[in-house]
């Protein structure tokens, strides 16, 4: 348990990225956002808040509280998850609507939305994964705590890439064509660098976790051919909707 002492500070670290890269798309336009966008932000910011207090606890020996709020926080992950895949119809209804008003999305096109909302169903379901992981090796202090900080690697990618992509449309204007994918690559490769240092830091480079939130940001390099996949559309259009 003494490695994982600081962790609670580190942690603080991925807190403050998803604050500043969601900031300006959420807090941007606050009274336009749809019901679900509030619940899935703030059970997401209670997540990582979560993820701050439990290390804190455990290194201090208040056990008995740690598992009383681990209790309250697994249910809030599942809020997280279903939230999310709650809101993906949001993903459909932005590219079906990019392909009627082309004007007002720039060079952003409907592939790139159903490019996101594959991988956003892929990160969730990792997430969940990540989730069930941590309960079932509970007892194992080293698995319990690695599966549950993978989480934080594994659901970065969406709020700091709102961030960059923000950045970068500010920067270059919303018609640059980069606009579209690289702040989405830029994204995935910072997130895979904060992995490795972290799975470094803490020993734990050949952990499943570790492999998990990995094969999630290669996967979100992806959404581009994915989402240009017309049988992907298809599929997304069908199992998806609003």
């Amino acid at each position: 348990m003494e490695r994982y002492r600081d962790l609670f500070l580190w942690m603080l670290i991925p807190m403050a990225i998803m604050q500043i890269g969601i900031f300006p798309d959420y807090w941007g336009d606050l009274t336009e956002n749809a019901w679900a966008v509030h619940v899935h932000y703030w059970t997401a910011t209670l997540w990582y808040i979560f993820l701050i207090s439990q290390p804190y606890l455990a290194s201090r020996g208040q056990f008995e509280r740690h598992r009383t709020y681990g209790m309250i926080g697994f249910f809030l992950a599942g809020g997280v998850a279903f939230t999310a895949l709650g809101a993906l119809h949001r993903d459909i209804a932005n590219a079906e609507n990019s392909a009627q008003m082309r004007e007002q999305f720039g060079a952003f096109e409907p592939w790139f939305f159903y490019g996101i909302a594959v991988v956003e169903l892929v990160m969730m379901s990792a997430f969940i994964v990540a989730i069930v992981q941590s309960i079932r090796f509970r007892r194992s202090v080293e698995d319990h705590a690695w599966w549950l900080i993978s989480t934080v690697f594994i659901i970065m990618m969406p709020s700091l890439g709102r961030g960059v992509g923000v950045l970068w449309v500010a920067i270059t204007g919303p018609n640059d064509p980069a606009a579209v994918t690289y702040p989405i690559y830029a994204t995935s490769v910072a997130i895979i660098a904060l992995l490795y240092w972290a799975a470094h830091r803490y020993g734990r480079f050949n952990h499943p976790a570790t492999w998990l939130a990995l094969g999630v940001n290669l996967f979100n390099l992806l959404f581009e051919p994915l989402g240009k996949w017309t049988w992907m559309q298809d599929a997304l259009r069908m199992l998806i909707k609003g």
